[in-house]
């Protein structure tokens, strides 16, 4: 018997029903909870977001105000919060960066405490989208930097775009630091931005081991782009030790260490 194909009424009470539910709604569940194509789920969502009682997300949609839950403060307002923990993250550093070091860092606030820590470090090879951290460690240490080309983002002075992926496809480098936007179980490293996202795992590409650097307000935290899983990751550092959850997951993965602040450190071989 054919499935008979519901009016764009019922599509729309069925996406609202679900995103009442849960917050949020996947256009492929909904796709196929009616027996619909996803571009018929995608117009649908473009017609009630125009109306006010949704907001697109990357493969769905949220209700507004958990939409506004999902968004990224500006970055100088991210630099001032949770200020010491992320330089109690950032001077754990050291211990994982040797002078002659090659790494790529991403545009995150945490990277710019990360920077800062690295001015100790002589002789670095770094390569970031970030023109705060360019300077940062461009100005000592007889470092070579380099600065992606791309589209400028104003409010954090990040270069994004193809022309920036396709800059770090160039290099080979030992670590990529990635300052990312929460960690999840089951979703692992995520973000607020696609083109955040895309440039995090360009470098990750590049790299030889990846470190995720991390407060623990990021831990058990939404955001709509997945970066990678948890098993991409070799090294993640915080500032506390995350819930037991997060513990016992990364347990499971050999390559996968969690250092904290307060724990001893074992410094990594030159």
């Amino acid at each position: 018997m054919t499935r008979r194909r519901p009016h764009s009424s019922e599509r729309h009470n069925a996406i609202l029903t679900q995103l009442r539910r849960t917050g949020n709604c996947s256009v492929a569940d909904v796709a196929d909870e009616l027996g619909v194509s996803r571009e018929t789920v995608r117009r649908d969502i473009k017609v009630l977001e125009r109306e006010g009682l949704l907001r697109t997300v990357h493969g769905g949609a949220v209700l507004p105000d958990f939409y506004e839950a999902l968004q990224e403060p500006a970055f100088r307002e991210r630099m001032r919060q949770q200020a010491e923990e992320k330089q109690a993250i950032a001077n754990l550093i050291p211990s994982h960066v040797a002078a002659g070091d090659s790494l790529m860092l991403d545009s995150g606030s945490t990277n710019l405490y990360v920077a800062h820590a690295l001015e100790g470090i002589n002789d670095l090879l770094a390569i970031t989208n970030n023109t705060e951290i360019a300077r940062t460690l461009g100005t000592g240490g007889n470092n070579q930097v380099y600065l992606c080309g791309g589209h400028l983002r104003p409010d954090d002075g990040a270069v994004f775009g193809r022309s920036a992926v396709r800059f770090v496809e160039q290099f080979r480098v030992r670590k990529a630091i990635l300052s990312v936007g929460a960690i999840a179980v089951d979703d692992g490293i995520l973000d607020f931005s696609m083109e955040e996202a895309e440039f995090a795992q360009a470098i990750m590409a590049r790299a030889d081991s990846v470190i995720v650097v991390a407060d623990h307000t990021k831990f058990g935290r939404q955001a709509p782009i997945r970066v990678c899983g948890l098993e991409d990751v070799h090294l993640i550092i915080t500032n506390r030790p995350p819930p037991h959850v997060f513990a016992n997951y990364l347990s499971r993965f050999e390559n996968c260490r969690l250092v904290h602040a307060g724990e001893p450190e074992a410094h990594e071989p030159s």
